[in-house]
């Protein structure tokens, strides 16, 4: 099978879908696509690489990695705000490999129809496995979420269940067991995270800043807090429960320890939750937005005027933070 052929037969969608979605005006077939934003919305653009090795297991299913390559950038388009468009994607395949391609495939746009996000070009060559994706979506104007907007005083959130992932990865790794039905949960979020885009668009003109999780929630909140010009505290009692799994077993030690647990939470990475703040007055809409969007979200701590992020037990005692995030050239 040849270039055009695999897009023809895996990726291309007839033109009537193309013309159904609103904000495309073009898709794939010629040099460029055609995009059309609607009036008074600005464009979100983001884009995000996943290497084999790097970001994803040799093994991985290619149904849940095509939904995983496009999730990631749909999270970012979340942190932001933004309603999901259109994506591109280029596609490095070491073959022409019929059984993972429809795999992938169908992966990648089932998750795609679900937000009415529509393919409309990319590249495909042959070498690594390699799979980038870059995403365009839009929000109205002045209205995007930013890193940059936290105050002093402001509650922290985060969305969802943080750390599972991670855990997962351990278990891959050999370093901790779990029960059957607790590692088949942790690995569903590794390999299939949720994007929280609708609580993304909720949270318009209530939060003062936000950010996805990606590479752990302290280095992410770094990035909010370097982008503010503030600090935080964060309560280490009420972040160790964000991990869904609480039941785990480690090989050596028999018992799953509380800094291996916090460690998942602040600094396991590849979660996608959004991790945000708003006023604290602003409560009340903040919760009324997480209903609207059906997405739990827990309170974690506070921006305060200090620089640096401050780690606290359940009696306000400072805790050690030598929480390190992932990083792709030290990691």
């Amino acid at each position: 099978m040849g270039e055009f052929d695999l897009i023809e037969r895996y990726f291309k969608a007839p033109a009537r879908a193309i013309q159904a979605q609103s904000g495309v005006s073009l898709g794939i077939g010629d040099d460029c696509a055609l995009l059309q934003p609607s009036s008074g919305m600005q464009m979100a653009i983001s884009s995000d690489m996943l290497v084999e090795g790097r970001h994803f297991l040799p093994t991985v299913d290619p149904t849940k990695l095509g939904h995983k390559a496009l999730a990631v950038n749909l999270s970012d388009l979340a942190a932001c705000g933004a309603k999901p468009l259109a994506f591109t994607l280029a596609l490095s395949l070491p073959k022409v490999d019929e059984v993972w391609l429809a795999g992938f495939s169908k992966g990648l746009l089932a998750l795609a129809n679900e937000h009415h996000c529509t393919l409309i070009g990319g590249d495909t060559t042959q070498g690594p496995l390699n799979i980038c994706i870059t995403v365009f979506g839009e929000v109205p104007q002045g209205q995007a979420l930013l890193r940059s907007g936290a105050q002093v005083g402001d509650d922290i959130y985060v969305s969802g269940h943080v750390g599972d992932a991670r855990l997962a990865l351990e278990v891959f790794r050999g370093n901790i067991e779990l029960p059957a039905d607790d590692f088949k949960h942790a690995r569903a979020r590794m390999e299939t995270p949720t994007s929280r885009v609708a609580l993304g668009i909720a949270l318009r003109g209530i939060a003062t800043s936000c950010i996805d999780i990606s590479d752990g929630m302290v280095g992410d909140l770094g990035h909010i807090l370097r982008a503010s010009n503030c600090g935080a505290q964060l309560d280490t009692e009420i972040a160790i429960n964000l991990i869904a799994v609480q039941a785990i077993n480690t090989r050596d030690m028999g018992q799953f320890y509380i800094k291996n647990a916090l460690k998942y939470v602040l600094a396991g990475g590849d979660d996608y939750e959004l991790l945000f703040t708003a006023p604290s007055n602003q409560r009340q809409a903040v919760l009324a937005a997480a209903s609207s969007a059906d997405t739990k979200i827990t309170r974690i701590g506070q921006i305060q005027a200090e620089a640096g992020l401050r780690l606290v037990d359940a009696n306000g005692h400072m805790v050690p933070n030598d929480f390190a995030s992932f990083d792709h050239f030290q990691s």
